[in-house]
């Protein structure tokens, strides 16, 4: 308990504010990349206790809702043929795809499990040597060496009866999209420091000059994100444009070197479609040459399948920080965590979840 009671401290968090308050004479607009960072500010009131005119917008960095359609859709696919055990963490199974979701494959009778780890998924294709298992891997860079551990291991043990559905995307490559969008209001980034405690910062000062905007990275808990809010406002204010570490307990310059090297190995960098936003080239990863054998897409010859998102749903707007949750004529009716109509309704991280959970439910202007 010890780290949460020391980054929620109420004396320490208001000394912030108030520094926050005094060096803020203009409005600004930041966006926090991580979906994690997004509940953590609108669960804590972090946003409505900000001088007037700073907005938090809320990003694409909740690594299920940016999951494309077209990739649910593949998992459904697959997860419905016999003879497969598909396996997924559980705010997988209800996200919708075009016409059901994983948990309607299950009560179908498909063998959907949830697992707290792909290598959970790598001991069932162990121990099922007549059934194939697909582990489902999606996620930003947090979660991906785990997912390129579980291929090297089954390359390593011989199991060939277990495979990859690869959904994973990458955060420097979405930081240049939202800012080369004619959309784009946003004058500076929080950066995911979980995202960076596996891959460094070592990409993120380029960005910071290149497109002249403030990145500091942040961490989750309160203290954690007011010291990055006030970090980021001081360089606003400044004029200054540069990377900042604000969560170097846990983030260094260099990153997770063996991490990184298994990454480097299992995965290669490639176009990736991002869902509500649309392909972002060189944005995500896919098995490498050396482990092409364990791509699940080809092995049940799924590559074909191709999705229409729902006009109904407005999550792509929400996932660019275009407008917020409740501004969605579908938000809290047709759409709510009973009956989502996109993943970011669904996810522990989405948005539109944080808005409902915490009773964002009324349109609140921003002066």
């Amino acid at each position: 308990m010890k780290y949460l009671d020391e980054f929620s401290n109420p004396d320490l968090a208001k000394r912030l504010i108030d520094e926050i308050h005094a060096v803020t004479t203009r409005p600004w607009a930041m966006m926090e990349v991580c979906g994690g960072q997004t509940h953590s500010i609108i669960r804590h009131g972090i946003d409505q206790l900000l001088p007037d005119g700073v907005e938090m917008i809320h990003g694409p960095g909740c690594p299920v809702c940016v999951t494309p359609l077209e990739i649910i859709d593949k998992a459904l696919a697959i997860a419905e043929q016999p003879g497969v055990i598909f396996c997924s963490f559980g705010d997988m199974l209800r996200v919708p795809g075009s016409s059901k979701d994983l948990f309607a494959i299950k009560s179908a009778g498909g063998d959907v499990r949830v697992v707290y780890s792909p290598l959970d998924a790598l001991k069932l294709a162990r121990d099922n040597p007549d059934r194939e298992v697909v582990f489902f891997g999606i996620g930003f860079e947090t979660t991906a060496p785990a997912n390129a551990m579980t291929v090297y291991q089954a390359r390593k043990q011989g199991i060939t009866n277990f495979s990859l559905l690869v959904s994973h995307v990458l955060v420097p490559p979405a930081i240049a999209a939202i800012m080369e969008s004619p959309r784009c209001r946003v004058q500076a980034f929080l950066a995911a420091g979980h995202v960076c405690s596996v891959m460094g910062t070592s990409q993120y000062p380029a960005l910071a000059e290149k497109y002249q905007v403030p990145i500091v990275v942040t961490g989750f808990e309160p203290l954690d994100i007011l010291e990055g809010i006030r970090r980021t406002l001081v360089q606003l204010e400044s004029g200054q444009h540069v990377l900042e570490n604000a969560y170097s307990r846990a983030v260094t310059d260099e990153g997770n070197l063996p991490a990184m090297a298994m990454l480097a190995d299992v995965f290669e960098v490639t176009d990736r479609t991002w869902r509500g936003i649309g392909m972002i080239p060189q944005s995500g990863w896919k098995l490498s040459s050396r482990y092409a054998e364990f791509d699940a897409e080809t092995r049940f010859s799924v590559t074909d399948i191709h999705t229409e998102e729902s006009a109904l749903c407005r999550s792509g707007e929400v996932l660019q920080g275009l407008i917020k949750p409740n501004e969605c004529a579908a938000f809290g009716k047709e759409c709510t965590p009973r009956n989502p109509l996109g993943a970011t309704m669904v996810s522990s991280e989405g948005a539109c979840a944080a808005y409902f959970t915490y009773r964002r439910l009324e349109l609140v202007s921003v002066s």
